[in-house]
């Protein structure tokens, strides 16, 4: 997931990393969501749309408004 996150805070302007970080680092602590749910984290620029297996969250789509 470091990769990943890496990969996608690399197409997203400089200002958008920390809320970007601030939402991932969020939908790790979902408690509710399992698979084959498909949930989604917003921010006021940025979101994220994610499912859960067990422990792993997989992040499926990021992206923020320009």
């Amino acid at each position: 997931m470091i990769q990943r996150a890496a990969d996608v805070l690399c197409d997203v302007p400089d200002e958008m990393h920390a809320e970007i970080i601030t939402l991932i680092d969020a939908v790790t602590h979902d408690a509710l969501t399992r698979a084959p749910d498909l949930a989604a984290a917003f921010g006021e620029w940025c979101w994220l749309v994610y499912t859960v297996h067990g422990d792993v969250v997989e992040v499926l789509d990021v992206g923020c408004a320009r």
